[in-house]
């Protein structure tokens, strides 16, 4: 089965009957967490020798042998299958259709809709293919407020929104932020906006917002120095693309409630999560000279240098590079003819 995305919690506490779990996806982190997750439910924890295997690459051929095992010391076993992908087919078909009461957990990246692996699990009526993406937006402050909540920690709510602005989308990095806020949080309990952001010290990302708030801007030579700064502090190249297509979605959704009738100012209001309030100025200017048809083809160009970014060798730090340039010339360019 293909679980829906309102069914997942509830599945990693308790996956039943299920034999083959395939968890896929961009979010790498994700899939670690929720691969956690699923042998915590069964075992009670990972690092069991006895009713938890681990298999890389170089191990898949023993698939079948592990999941067929009988724990020495009773209980169900656990099978962790990592870089899973379409090689894994016929093995996973024998896995499905054998006597057994073991999980086996199928940890993989991205899978196409055609990937056969995909297909075979998702048909398998003890089976379930769970989608791992970079959470944003609610879902990014649902994980970290339940993160923090579950240890008894409250973020103001300037911190909430200023954390999920800037934590990133992959799970593993989020898990990593929470817990140090947890530990920094101390007796109190309670944190605010200065304490979070001296906690987290994100300088990538603060770096990060210099330059995509420059670049839509039109100031090009700021645009850049911050630009070369976020990529040295850390930033993946892959990370820097998505943040700029996710600024210049918001934008393009501020540009839609202002063409159903909104104000500027309620357009950005309106806007889910909030820009950041020491933002939301320049976001507005920058509105100005944005058109709907700009963001779209400024979108459609992030989206292709996304893409080029992930192929094996590309210059990715360079072309992230010369794509925030080109958005801050035309940034310039469309500044100046409002203005002019």
């Amino acid at each position: 089965m293909k679980l829906e995305a309102r069914r997942t919690a509830a599945f990693l506490r308790d996956p039943g009957a299920v034999r083959v779990v395939l968890l896929h996806g961009e979010d790498e982190g994700m899939v670690r967490h929720r691969a956690d997750a699923l042998t915590q439910a069964v075992v009670g924890g990972r690092d069991d020798p006895f009713r938890v295997a681990w298999l890389s690459r170089e191990d898949h051929p023993r698939l079948l042998e592990e999941a067929t095992a009988i724990s020495m010391m009773g209980g169900r076993r656990v099978i962790r299958v990592r870089d899973a992908g379409d090689g894994l087919t016929a093995a996973v078909k024998q896995v499905a259709e054998t006597a057994g009461d073991s999980l086996t957990v199928l940890e993989a990246g991205a899978l196409p809709s055609r990937s056969k692996l995909r297909a075979l699990v998702e048909a398998a009526a003890n089976g379930a293919s769970v989608a791992c993406y970079p959470e944003e937006g609610r879902a990014l402050q649902d994980a970290i407020e339940g993160g923090l909540n579950a240890e008894g920690v409250r973020l103001d709510a300037e911190a909430l929104r200023w954390l999920t602005d800037h934590v990133g989308g992959d799970r593993g990095s989020t898990r990593g932020e929470v817990e140090k806020l947890v530990l920094y949080a101390g007796a109190d309990r309670r944190l605010d906006l200065e304490a979070v952001r001296a906690c987290v010290g994100d300088l990538a990302a603060a770096s990060f917002d210099d330059a995509l708030y420059a670049a839509m801007a039109g100031d090009v030579a700021a645009a850049d120095t911050a630009a070369e700064r976020t990529l040295a502090e850390g930033m993946a190249p892959v990370a820097f693309s998505r943040g700029v297509l996710a600024h210049l979605g918001k934008m393009h959704m501020a540009r839609g409630h202002m063409a159903a009738g909104l104000s500027v100012a309620d357009a950005v209001r309106a806007l889910r999560p909030p820009v950041f309030f020491k933002r939301v100025a320049a976001f507005t200017e920058a509105l100005g000279w944005w058109t709907p048809r700009r963001l779209v083809q400024a979108m459609e160009e992030v989206r292709r240098v996304e893409l080029a970014c992930k192929q094996t060798g590309a210059l990715d730090g360079l072309l992230v590079r010369r794509m925030l340039l080109g958005l801050a010339r035309q940034g310039e360019v469309a500044r100046g003819r409002e203005r002019g």
